[in-house]
C-alpha cells in the first residue's frame, strides 16, 4: 500500500479534478500547519510548498486547532478546541467566534486531559469541546467540569474550514520557504534525547 507521502499528490490531483479546477488556476494555497503527526505536517506543508513554488504563490498556513473551532457548529461563541495527541495526551485551545472567525483567548498546550482543563480552567467552562480529542476524553471532560461539560457529538471536517479561513485571511499568506510547522510540544527523538541527558 502506498503511504501518506506518496498518496498526496494523486489525491490533490483527483481532489481539483472532481471541484472542476486546475492547479493553474489556484491563486492562493493553504495548509494545516499544525499542531498535529510530526510526519504528517512535514508531508503537507511540503507537498503545499511544492505546488505554491510551482506557482509562484503564497501559502496561508493555518492552526488545526484554530479550524477545529471555525468548523464547530453554530451555537455557543467559546469553543475549546482539542484534538487527540496520542501517548494519553491532547492538543487544545480556546477560541472565540464571532462572524465566521475564531480567535485564540489561550495558548496552545499539549498535556494530559485534566492538566489542559487546568491550564485553561477561566475558559473552559461554557465552552462546547470540539474535535477528535474532545470525543476521545469526553469523560475527562465531564469528569473535570460535571454538568457544564458540553462535548460535540461528531468530529469536524477541517478542510473546508482551512480554506474558509484563507479565503477570509489572505493577508496571512506568505512565501512558501516562510512557512513553519506549528509543534505544541517537542518531537519524540528531542524528548527522548532529553530524558537520556537527565538520566
Amino acid at each position: 500500500s502506498l503511504t501518506h507521502g506518496q498518496r498526496l499528490p494523486g489525491d490533490l490531483i483527483h481532489a481539483c479534478h472532481a471541484a472542476g479546477v486546475a492547479i493553474e488556476d489556484i491563486g492562493l494555497f493553504a495548509v494545516a500547519a499544525g499542531p498535529g503527526s510530526f510526519t504528517g505536517l512535514r508531508i503537507g506543508i511540503a507537498t503545499m510548498q511544492g505546488l505554491a513554488m510551482a506557482r509562484a504563490g503564497r501559502i496561508v498556513p493555518v492552526s488545526t486547532l484554530e479550524a477545529i473551532a471555525v468548523a464547530a457548529p453554530p451555537g455557543p461563541a467559546r469553543i475549546a478546541a482539542w484534538m487527540d495527541a496520542q501517548r494519553g495526551e491532547v492538543f487544545g485551545q480556546v477560541f472565540e467566534r464571532e462572524d465566521g472567525q475564531a480567535r485564540p483567548v489561550t495558548d496552545a498546550i499539549a498535556a494530559l486531559p485534566a492538566a489542559v482543563l487546568q491550564h485553561h480552567r477561566e475558559w473552559v467552562r461554557g465552552s462546547v469541546f470540539e474535535g477528535d480529542g474532545a470525543i476521545r476524553y469526553a469523560a475527562d471532560i465531564r469528569d473535570g467540569l460535571g454538568d457544564q461539560a458540553r462535548v460535540a457529538a461528531a468530529v469536524p471536517h477541517l478542510a473546508h474550514a482551512i480554506a474558509r479561513i484563507a479565503a477570509s485571511a489572505p493577508d496571512r499568506a506568505v512565501l512558501p520557504h516562510a512557512v513553519v510547522p506549528i509543534y505544541v510540544r517537542k518531537p519524540d527523538a528531542e524528548i527522548a534525547r532529553d530524558r537520556r541527558a537527565g538520566a
